[in-house]
């Protein structure tokens, strides 16, 4: 019995000290025996230590093989024996993950969360293969720059009831963000109508699977992620596995039923559709997807966007009480604009750089998900001398690449909208994202044209109709909590707890929004629901 237990012992330390002879491996942090650096990584905000290691290691070698005077743009960890690579500029995540994306387009293995929540449909999650490459395809034909402005419509009837229920009861206002984003993606994917209120059962369905997948993907929650061995339990012995197939059987069943009363309404002609599953079923879009594999895509599209949407917009209401002065000037803007008789439209957007350049700085300077979903080496690679083995997990910290010197000059940590405009106050590349949080290569987000358009309409909305301030305490003084008070829920970054007031900028707003919102609520699409 010892000696079978001294080999295991042997096995398990020679799989996790393993390095290759031989080869030269990114720098990084020392780690302790057997666990590397495991213990050394948190579990909140890891993207901060990230961030610092890289200011102390790596002075990455040149072709030259003379040590650049460049900190630390990759890092090495070990974590238990797995390898990890997190990239820190722009330079080293395009030359890998877009001119080397063959090799970095995979992911790691998500056991409980891909495999057996989402049964290995989720595109998010999914690895790099046949039926990913088929999704992608089909998300890039329905959700391409053409064909994004097909949403628009429903995009600026979200953001007209969104204003009006920021204006008339502020105090709810998390929730009028999160009720207008589910409600606008349920409208694009699904054709829906408009939701009218946070209770909806459809609300509480997608907030349960949310919070669902945000635990099965948060570090620590399955053991069986680090010991995969646990996997060849059987359902009876690992009330994990069984909850989630359980779990699976009941998603599938309700996104195969929202997927089929899209198809049975295009079969019937019953209307014309500009859904995102509409769009699915056109020919030459749907790339020999099954029913089921396309009921899947059409629900991993939400939970791609739901969170970093609603997130992004309760940052951008804290951001204008945080600064006012910006507030104030993109207000002028939409005055010299658009005007006071009418809310902003998709036609106004290229007429209102400052707006966009608010938006850019929102996703550059507090990213929702500050390290993106990580990627996964196929193959053994070099880069710059350095060693990158196979089933390496690369992470692009976007949180440092979105503060990276060679890329933004002056104020990378301030909150400047300026760094998008030129001295004329235009935007310096309207085709140029000035940020990189949705991504890179293979993997960068499809959805990102659309997710632009929502936070455009709704921001310009909202800034046209009100003004956003803190609440006063007992003293008459503005509350406004320090950036420092920021929230960290796994991989996403909140804005800290805050309340304000939204008052109308001028007399005719409540007039223009009130009519506006019940010319929604009356149109045909909703009456005959």
């Amino acid at each position: 019995m010892f000696n079978g237990f001294l080999c295991v012992t042997c096995i398990v330390l020679g799989t996790v000290l393993y390095r290759r002879k031989g080869h030269r491996y990114p720098p990084g942090p020392k780690g302790l025996p057997l666990v590397g650096n495991l213990f050394q990584v948190p579990l909140k905000k890891n993207w901060e230590q990230f961030d610092s290691w890289k200011k102390d290691y790596g002075k990455i070698r040149c072709s030259s093989y003379v040590h650049c005077n460049i900190p630390g743009p990759i890092l090495y960890l070990n974590l238990a024996g797995q390898p990890i690579i997190v990239l820190n500029t722009k330079k080293v995540a395009v030359d890998l993950l877009e001119r080397r994306a063959t090799n970095y387009s995979s992911r790691p293995r998500f056991i409980v969360a891909g495999e057996y929540l989402n049964g290995g449909c989720n595109m998010i999650l999914a690895g790099y293969g046949d039926i990913w490459r088929r999704m992608r395809r089909s998300s890039e034909y329905a959700l391409g720059l053409k064909t994004s402005s097909q949403y628009q419509p429903t995009q600026s009837d979200e953001a007209v009831l969104l204003a009006y229920d920021l204006i008339h009861s502020t105090d709810q206002w998390e929730n009028h963000i999160f009720r207008a984003v589910i409600s606008s993606i349920l409208s694009i994917v699904y054709d829906l109508p408009p939701l009218t209120s946070f209770e909806d059962p459809i609300i509480k369905f997608l907030l349960g699977l949310t919070r669902r997948l945000d635990e099965a993907l948060y570090p620590g929650s399955f053991a069986v992620e680090f010991l995969p061995i646990l996997d060849w339990l059987p359902p009876w012995l690992a009330k994990w596995k069984r909850e989630a197939i359980k779990d699976y059987q009941n998603y599938t069943s309700k996104f195969e039923q929202m997927f089929s009363n899209v198809k049975d309404a295009s079969v019937k002609g019953e209307a014309e559709q500009s859904s995102f599953c509409a769009t699915l079923l056109k020919p030459g879009a749907r790339h020999s997807l099954s029913d089921h594999e396309l009921a899947w895509l059409a629900a991993s599209l939400f939970m791609a966007g739901y969170e970093t949407s609603s997130n992004t917009m309760t940052w951008f209401m804290y951001l204008m009480i945080l600064f006012p002065e910006i507030q104030t000037k993109a207000q002028e803007q939409l005055d010299q604009v658009v005007g006071r008789s009418r809310p902003p439209t998709f036609a106004d957007a290229k007429h209102l750089p400052y707006i966009w350049a608010i938006i850019k700085e929102m996703l550059r300077w507090r990213p929702p998900a500050p390290i993106s979903v990580p990627h996964a080496t196929v193959a053994d690679d070099y880069y710059e001398g350095y060693f990158i083995p196979k089933n390496s997990i690369v992470i692009p910290n976007i949180w440092s690449i979105n503060r990276d010197p060679e890329v933004y000059e002056n104020r990378i940590e301030d909150f400047y909208p300026e760094h998008h405009l030129d001295s004329e106050g235009k935007l310096k590349d309207a085709l140029d994202e000035g940020h990189f949080a949705f991504g890179f290569g293979h993997r960068s987000c499809v959805g990102r044209h659309v997710a632009n358009n929502t936070l455009f309409v709704d921001v310009a909305t909202i800034l046209w109709a009100m003004k956003i301030e803190p609440v006063k305490d007992e003293h008459g003084k503005p509350i406004v909590p320090s950036i420092d008070e920021e929230r960290s829920g796994g991989i996403l970054l909140n804005p800290p707890k805050c309340q304000f007031t939204c008052t109308s900028r001028f007399e005719e707003v409540d007039m223009i929004l009130q009519q506006a919102r019940d010319d929604i609520l009356k149109s045909t699409r909703y009456s005959q629901e």
